[in-house]
């Protein structure tokens, strides 16, 4: 049986980031081997980008093996750097050959709001 979604997921498995995901993706060039997975490190930025509405200093992370910065580091280029866009695209291509495109069912908000601090 299909999945069907109804709302955002807040995690993917590791076969589905693999094989939809991952690609899109961009790997860091400089800096220190990332202590844990990109597939994790994605899960963290899902689960703090879903309509949970969770600060990113506020995600639940396991056993303390990643810092909320490193989370919001990794997500920061893919923001800019267009690997979002890539995999939103991607996912739409796919979709599409596999004739399971239906736009009577898409609806997308890619809207966000800066934080302030202070008043």
């Amino acid at each position: 049986m299909q999945k069907v979604y109804n709302k955002l997921p807040q995690k993917v498995s590791q076969r589905e980031f693999n094989r939809f995901i991952k690609p899109h993706l961009s790997k860091p060039v400089t800096g220190s081997k990332p202590k844990i997975s990109l597939y994790k490190t994605f899960n963290y930025v899902l689960y703090a980008l879903s309509p949970t509405g969770c600060q990113w200093r506020k995600a639940p992370i396991y056993r303390n093996e990643i810092k909320w910065q490193n989370i919001y580091k990794r997500h920061n280029p893919w923001s800019k750097d267009g690997s979002y866009l890539n995999l939103l695209e991607g996912t739409v291509r796919a979709l599409k050959v596999g004739c399971k495109l239906r736009l009577q069912k898409i609806h997308g908000d890619a809207s966000n709001t800066a934080a302030k601090k202070g008043d």
